[in-house]
Order: structure tokens, then C-alpha cells, then sequence
């Protein structure tokens, strides 16, 4: 199974907020040190912030901050919510195929996917930033491009 880059980064961004706690951090910040575009993280706060697992902050002083409900947050449950119900393989897509009346492989793919999902479930999003991975996330703090070094 592979996750959408969408989930990837918004998994990237929660954990780069859990590991700061209550200080705000912006979207563009963010951005900078993960190294990806700032359309594409504001769309995933967007996302966050809808499931509740982040609030925005607007002044001086404001932007992004990992909620409780957000620090507490099953990885699995996270990742099923971001990913949607999309199964493994399209056997609906443009081209249906002519065996998903009775195929057994669409059926053993649903059960690995909810596997995968389930192994996810234990993990809460303050588990993730656990060390080795907060240290090194407090290390990539500032140090997005442009950032003063």
C-alpha cells in the first residue's frame, strides 16, 4: 500500500507541530523546513484543521497549533480519514474489470488494506515524535529555505 503524498505531508506537518507543543508555527514555516510547496501544505492544514486536528491562529504571533484532539489522534484512524475509501486496486475505474463480480484479489486487498490500517491504530501522533524523531524534528526547525541559519 502506498499513501497519497496529500497524507504524507499532513502526517509530516502534525508531527512537526506535536513536537513544538503550544507554539505556533506557520504554514509557510512549515513548508520551508519540509521542503515542499506552501499551496500544497495550506491545503493539507486546510484538510487538518477541518478534522479538527488543528487550529489556525490568525495576527501576530498566530498560525498553525496542534489541537488535543489532534496530539491524541490514531495514526490509523488519521490515515484512514485522510486517505478516504479508495481500495487498493480500481475495479470500478474506466475500464471495469470482468472478473469484480467474483474476485477473490479484491477481497484479500480490502483485508490487507485494513490490516495495514489496524497495525496503524495503537500509535497515537505524540508516539511519532517520540525520540529518535522529535530530536530530529526540533532540528529542522528554522532551518527551511531562506531561513536565517
Amino acid at each position: 500500500m502506498r499513501l497519497t503524498k496529500s497524507t504524507d505531508l499532513a502526517l509530516r506537518a502534525i508531527m512537526r507541530l506535536a513536537v513544538t507543543g503550544a507554539e505556533p508555527c506557520t504554514a509557510r514555516q512549515i513548508a520551508g523546513e519540509m521542503r515542499v510547496p506552501y499551496s500544497h501544505l495550506a491545503k493539507v492544514a486546510a484538510r487538518l484543521q477541518h478534522l479538527g486536528l488543528i487550529e489556525t491562529r490568525r495576527g501576530r504571533g498566530g498560525g498553525l497549533v496542534l489541537t488535543g484532539t489532534g496530539r491524541t489522534a490514531s495514526v490509523g484512524q488519521l490515515v484512514r480519514e485522510l486517505e478516504g475509501p479508495a481500495e487498493v486496486v480500481d475495479c470500478e475505474g474506466d475500464t471495469p474489470c470482468p472478473l469484480r463480480q467474483g474476485c477473490r484479489l479484491r477481497m484479500a486487498l480490502r483485508q490487507a488494506q485494513e490490516a495495514f490500517f489496524s497495525s496503524l491504530d495503537p500509535l497515537t501522533v505524540t508516539d511519532l515524535v517520540d525520540s529518535p524523531t522529535g530530536p530530529v524534528l526540533l532540528g529542522l526547525v528554522g532551518r527551511g529555505p531562506g531561513a536565517d541559519r
